[in-house]
């Protein structure tokens, strides 16, 4: 299974993956589910991927290889996000009507193109989507169900870059403890309005000391809060 959550909020965007596969227990891998399209200072695409992972592999590999052609249509070359999420839900399409594949493979897709202001889309099997807005600044894709209470508490267009990467982060330490299919390394990446700029990357592993600590401490938040709850009184 996968978790990957993006945002976009006034200031920038964030995008948060697991990187766990699987096909029973047997068989448990890691794949990067983030991939970043970036050329110079007109363009940067965030894309994360979730579902049956020969679909969504074949649908980036394509997108990578096309992207070299400057003769057709590509991801460096459509003029909006608006073009390049059709591209991508056509190139999804394609993939699924080739290879007979079933319909869980799923993407987010965001970024800036120069001349337009930052968008996010998320991208159906179907090759349709939707575009996240003011008041629904934030896409999950995979496992969604465990880290969404937190973002719907904390998290709105307005808030700061910092503390969404904290409330994503805790969102996916919720899942990585309720979901064994869901797991460690995480890709993070965070884009920061008119910047065109893909180095905010990063990679963290189970020994990363930040997210430790975080995990460490939200658990034992929620612990004393607990404890503090007044006493039970249903009559």
């Amino acid at each position: 299974m996968t978790y990957c959550v993006a945002m976009h909020l006034s200031s920038g965007m964030i995008f948060v993956s697991d990187s766990r596969t699987n096909a029973g227990v047997d068989h448990i891998s890691t794949f990067k589910k983030l991939h970043v399209f970036h050329r110079g200072d007109d363009r940067t695409l965030i894309m994360q991927s979730a579902g049956n992972l020969a679909t969504t592999q074949s649908v980036i590999n394509l997108l990578q290889h096309r992207a070299q052609d400057a003769t057709t249509q590509n991801l460096y070359t459509v003029s909006s996000l608006y073009d390049a999420a059709v591209l991508v839900g056509q190139t999804l399409k394609e993939v699924i009507a080739r290879d007979g594949a079933d319909f869980t493979a799923t993407f987010t897709l965001g970024g800036q193109i120069r001349g337009e202001a930052m968008r996010l889309f998320h991208i159906y099997a179907e090759g349709n989507f939707i575009e996240a807005t003011v008041d629904t600044p934030y896409f999950q894709i995979g496992e969604s169900k465990y880290g969404k209470p937190i973002i719907d508490r904390i998290v709105s267009y307005n808030t700061g870059l910092e503390q969404a990467v904290q409330c994503a982060l805790i969102s996916m330490d919720s899942t990585l403890n309720s979901n064994l299919s869901v797991g460690l390394p995480l890709d993070v990446m965070i884009y920061h309005a008119e910047s065109f700029d893909d180095s905010r990357q990063y990679a963290i592993t189970a020994q990363h000391e930040y997210f430790s600590e975080i995990r460490n401490m939200w658990g034992s938040c929620l612990r004393s809060v607990f404890d503090t709850l007044p006493p039970l009184q249903l009559e």
